[in-house]
Parts: C-alpha cells; structure tokens; sequence
C-alpha cells in the first residue's frame, strides 16, 4: 500500500467518525484511530509490515470543509428548483461505482428516465459490492458524486425529477 493511499485512507475514516479501524492484509497491518475529543480531529495511524517493522505516522490534525462534499451552497433560485428534485442517498460507507466494472458501460447517465428496481450504481463496501436500486421513477437531473469516490451513509448520490 502506497502513502497516497494510507493518506485517503486516514481522511475517509476522518470523516467517517468512526474511531478504529484495523485493516489487515499479508503484507501489512494497519491501524487508524481517531481522537474524538479533540475537535481537530486529530488521527493516529500505525503501519506495521509482516516483519514486524512498524512505522508511526505523524499525528496530524485531519481537516475537511465544506467544500470536499459533494454538494456546495446553491444560489435560492437552483434551491427551489432542488425542492422539486428527489434526492437518492447512499444506504452506506462505502466507495462509489457508476460501473458493474472497469470494461463495462455505467449504469445510468444525466437525463436518462428510471423505474422502481432499476440499478443505479454499486456501492462496495468490505470487497462487497452492493447494487443501488432505485426505489423511484423519473428523471435523473444530476450525479452528485465522483466515480470510485468514498461516500458515506446516508450521502446524496443521485438528483431525480419524479415521474
């Protein structure tokens, strides 16, 4: 594993608010807490090789502002226009897929009309994959988050003018 990846690691489980977590391969060992009584949200992480060489990141504050999500602040006009909208959310943590794999076509794409059952994206969580169905009809008007971007419970995924 790559420092790249410890580090969007440590801001996933930031902003998670989850206070450990323990991630175990044949390679390496690793572990990420999280201090949450300090409002910084201060992070602790410890990668351990299988030779018990382990290495102690820095304690360093994580933090995110508004402007890593997703949605940003909408002038009052696109704010009446969302009321009309529906707003599909994600039923968990997980990284965000908008293909059932890397050579395959995306399930959905701005403006094409759903119905009840139709999947919309995968979320995988633990190596599982989970489909995202719909549970509306209509219009998709927006997609609200990233290919392969982490996303949280309860995240708004997807923009839909009911039918």
């Amino acid at each position: 594993m790559e420092i790249k990846e410890i580090q969007n690691l440590i801001k996933f489980v930031a902003k998670s608010g989850a206070h450990e977590v323990k991630l175990e391969t044949d390679d390496f060992k690793i572990t990420i807490k999280t201090n949450a009584d300090v409002p910084s949200g201060e992070t602790q992480t410890t990668v351990q090789t299988v030779p018990n060489v382990v290495v102690q990141a820095p304690q360093a504050p994580v933090t995110l502002s508004e402007s890593n999500t997703p949605t940003t602040q909408k002038s009052k006009s696109s704010k009446a226009e969302a009321d009309n909208y529906i707003t599909i959310r994600s039923p968990m943590i997980g990284t965000f897929y908008r293909k059932p794999s890397p050579d395959k076509e995306v399930f959905i794409e701005v403006g094409d009309i759903i119905k009840e059952g139709d999947v919309l994206c995968v979320v995988e969580a633990m190596k599982l994959f989970n489909e995202i169905e719909s549970e509306i009809s209509g219009k998709i008007i927006k997609i609200l988050v990233d290919d392969s971007s982490p996303v949280e419970f309860d995240q708004p995924l997807f923009l839909v003018e009911p039918a």
